[in-house]
């Protein structure tokens, strides 16, 4: 029988910090990544417009006949997350892994969320979080200046424009008490190092990416998919627009080199 791989979409190359994660928890399994660069970033876009994106993203990735769908991309996570009734495969997204880990670290019983604008306009981390304790306290706050540092390469901790930005977003959050802080965006793994120095020790930080990683094993194995042929798995990556630089960007984000190649597609050819 073929051995299926789990897929995973982003607007863009954050999506990658989730596979680094899936990396480490399933070495064994097939990953087909695809990051729609040609339209990044969804994090300023309207409602409508990144439903549609995410469902021809998950598209893509069907027509690769993959077992599970993961949108790693809190802004799709948090929008579009009803993808679950149109894939026929197990999906998930990032808010209600992270949610979980949340809601059990945090002590004081207040926890942050960071994300992009779309992200904080959904609340879908606070809606989350109060459904299951509503004597939790919530504060949001959107980062859209993050994505473009990232992906422009500004991340180094010791950057005074990395680290006067981080310090602009978060010093709310600060002042607030908070104890816990969700990365509601998988771009943001990338600038931990930042957000931790300014949040301080004491503050535990939240990976999207990774929490999410735990809990597609899960999924993979209740519903007896996992791969157990003990084979290390590999991963094919796909772009929207072109793959040139991507090499250099990706090991950034995943802490490695990439050995193969990466291809471009079209990605309106999945819009029916």
């Amino acid at each position: 029988m073929e051995k299926k791989a789990i897929g995973v979409f982003d607007s863009g190359l954050g999506g990658l910090t989730a596979v680094k994660q899936l990396f480490k928890v399933l070495p064994e399994e097939d990953i087909i990544y695809f990051g729609d660069t040609g339209r990044v970033p969804y994090g300023t876009r309207s409602k409508t417009t990144i439903k549609k994106y995410a469902v021809q993203d998950a598209k893509f990735l069907l027509h690769h006949n993959v077992k599970i769908v993961i949108a790693a991309c809190g802004t799709v996570s948090s929008v579009a997350g009803d993808l679950n009734d149109i894939l026929g495969v197990p999906y998930t997204g990032v808010v209600n892994p992270t949610v979980y880990t949340a809601v059990k670290v945090t002590k004081n019983k207040k926890i942050g969320v960071i994300g992009t604008s779309a992200t904080i306009a959904s609340h879908s981390y606070k809606k989350r979080i109060l459904e299951e304790h509503s004597d939790f306290q919530v504060f949001e706050q959107a980062c859209p200046l993050f994505v473009p540092l990232v992906e422009n390469g500004y991340v180094d901790k010791d950057d005074p424009i990395v680290h006067l930005t981080v310090e602009r977003y978060l010093n709310p959050l600060i002042k607030e008490g908070v104890d816990t802080l969700i990365m509601g965006c998988t771009h943001y793994p990338i600038l931990r190092e930042t957000l931790q120095d300014v949040m301080g020790n004491n503050v535990t930080l939240i990976d999207s990416g990774m929490e999410t990683a735990y809990y597609a094993k899960k999924v993979l194995k209740r519903e007896g998919l996992l791969a157990q042929d003990g084979k290390k798995g590999n991963c094919r990556f796909y772009v929207s627009d072109t793959p040139d630089n991507f090499e250099k960007v990706a090991e950034v984000f995943l802490g490695q080199n990439i050995d193969r190649a990466v291809h471009q597609i079209n990605i309106e050819d999945y819009a029916k």
